[in-house]
């Protein structure tokens, strides 16, 4: 042997000998299992195991990818028996410690859940093991039917031999109905469309707001508003009592907000009474369910991993609710609005069905334009988690403050969505983008869009999403033909502080519509100053207190709009009571 091949077999082994006495160092293990009493059957899913250096609340409900991050450990499971046990130990990936021997010495409270799968045969020949909603909105941590332990403090040293043993002996049990007012109802229809998609029966809900005057005035025929949003258990800021004088003050550590959540309940009694007086026009408004075995809502367009949602909501559900409910039932009549996923859901529905809608109003979306998602641009870079490829590496912030302050980075959350599921299960909001967009890889779930471990970004998958979601590119692409039918309705709204840089893809946005022509698209895009995430448009409050309006801050802005666009002999009258 050479010498210079001596010299180079030398630092090799420099490299590699103390990596492997890392891996032999700490067997520490966790043995997690759950009983017949719980399930006879064997389980697929997901365990997870949380550990917390405190007990303000169950170690479940404090995973997250910030500064106030606490040790999360995650495995698959396919068949798991009842007796048996799942074993998480060094060689398990984690959060943020990547491993269980990284886990400082020291007492913890120590929690593990199943997060259960079930398989679904889709229609394109593909069989799933995914996490079915059962109302609580796709979150792991309230699932009905998941399993957990009681929290337990532990005194853990990593570098022991120790074997912890942890019985899953609780379940999550079902969620009730929230209840009927005469103002909200609630309904649930079986999709024709998704059924056939998923394999099974498949449903789609909604709250409705009913106007005042709706059963003393039969004749009225009222327009139809969609706020999009994220799953809504109840319609949302709307309470038909006074504030509960009773309640005990908590600060809103988001707002700097003393006793916030008083505020909270006057302004959603104080939006009762303007909906129930005199002046306030007379309308339908509604929130929609739509979770998925992937997230919380389905982002409301055709996916190719989760099924055709948006011909599913235009076609069926709006049209189910309107005939339900004396709706108009034509697009003119119809209008959308959402903040961040809602934001983006408002903008996007008003793209793909231009004609069905009469105008979005999208306030601080999620990523419009892929060249700034978030802060990467998916086609020119080649790393998702740093900037840089040479000498200097960077990580990529995912969140700030309005003073530019970090909480987390893109890197962190992605890993910690890794933790949580394999194969974009996690629920999480980097996963959901990934299902929605993404085609679908060989395997039937989502293609990733970067190397989840190491952010290398897949181009040919960037280019697929540019082609079908990038709402920018979509827009400019066939503007030609799109912009005489969304001429005056698009309305986009963000703070130029947002805490996930989302007004980076709005001004992109704004640099394409500014210059729009043939025709000139009419609408409006504006910013707060210093905002965060999520502001509507309104200069007038903070964000703490103008995201309770979103009702009321696009109310006019319709009605001026219906007004000017609604075709000749369209009613106009029977819903102005």
């Amino acid at each position: 042997m050479k010498a210079g091949n001596i010299f180079q077999h030398l630092i090799i082994l420099t490299i590699i000998t103390p990596l492997l006495l890392f891996a032999e160092q700490g067997k520490l293990k966790f043995q997690i299992s759950f009983s017949e009493n719980q399930y006879s059957q064997p389980q697929d899913g997901r365990i997870i195991l949380i550990l917390s250096d405190n007990n303000n609340s169950e170690p479940r409900f404090q995973v997250r990818e910030t500064l106030a991050a606490q040790p999360v450990f995650g495995i698959d499971i396919e068949g798991l028996q009842a007796g048996e046990s799942a074993e998480i130990d060094g060689s398990v990936f984690g959060f943020p410690f990547k491993s269980l021997n990284d886990l400082p010495p020291g007492e913890y409270w120590v929690q593990a859940l199943l997060n259960r799968y079930e398989t679904f045969k889709r229609a394109d020949g593909h069989t799933v093991k995914l996490p079915m909603d059962y109302g609580e909105g796709q979150q792991w941590q309230r699932k009905p039917g998941n399993l957990y332990s009681t929290p337990t403090k532990i005194k853990i040293d990593p570098q022991s031999s120790e074997i912890i043993k942890i019985e899953l002996s609780e379940k999550i049990p079902p969620i009730p109905d929230p209840p009927e007012t005469k103002y909200i109802k609630h309904i649930k229809i079986k999709s024709e469309l998704l059924s056939e998609f998923w394999g099974r029966p498949m449903y789609l809900g909604a709250h409705i707001l009913l106007p005042e005057g709706f059963d003393e005035h039969p004749e009225a025929r009222y327009p139809l508003l969609i706020q999009h949003g994220h799953f809504p258990y109840d319609f949302g800021g709307f309470r038909e009592t006074p504030p509960d004088p009773d309640l005990e003050p908590v600060y809103s550590e988001r707002f700097g907000i003393e006793g916030y959540n008083r505020i909270v309940q006057e302004h959603a009694y104080k939006f009762y009474q303007e909906w129930t007086g005199p002046d306030f026009p007379r309308m339908l408004i509604i929130e929609i369910q739509h979770p998925n075995p992937y997230y919380d809502d389905s982002y409301a367009v055709n996916s190719a991993n989760l099924g055709p949602y948006g011909d599913a909501i235009t076609y069926e559900l709006g049209p189910y609710i309107e005939k339900k409910f004396r709706g108009i039932g034509e697009g003119w009549a119809r209008f959308l609005y959402g903040g961040s996923t809602g934001g983006w859901e408002a903008l996007a529905a008003q793209v793909f069905y231009p004609d069905e809608y009469n105008g979005c109003f999208a306030a601080c979306p999620d990523p419009i334009d892929f060249r700034a998602y978030c802060l990467t641009n998916i086609y020119e870079h080649k790393n998702a988690y740093y900037f840089g490829d040479k000498y200097v590496r960077i990580p990529v912030p995912e969140k700030r403050n309005y003073l530019g302050e970090l909480s987390a980075t893109l890197e962190g959350a992605n890993h910690l969505e890794m933790v949580i599921a394999s194969n974009g299960r996690s629920g999480g909001q980097w996963d959901i983008w990934q299902a929605v967009y993404s085609p679908v890889g060989d395997d039937g779930y989502p293609k990733p869009i970067w190397d989840k471990l190491t952010g290398d970004i897949d181009h040919e998958v960037a280019a697929y999403w540019r082609e079908n979601y990038d709402l920018r590119y979509i827009l400019e692409r066939d503007w030609k033909e799109l912009g005489p039918r969304l001429k005056g309705k698009i309305h986009i709204y963000v703070g130029d502080m947002d805490n996930y840089y989302l007004n980076n893809a709005v001004y992109l946005m704004e640099s394409f519509l500014e210059n729009t022509k043939a025709p000139y698209y009419d609408g409006e895009i504006d910013y707060g100053d210093r905002a965060e995430h999520c502001w509507n448009g309104d200069h007038t409050r903070g964000n703490g207190l103008s995201r309770l309006r979103y009702h009321q801050m696009y109310v006019d802005k319709i009605i001026k709009r219906i007004e000017s666009t609604a075709p000749e002999g369209a009613d106009l009258s029977s819903w102005r009571y």
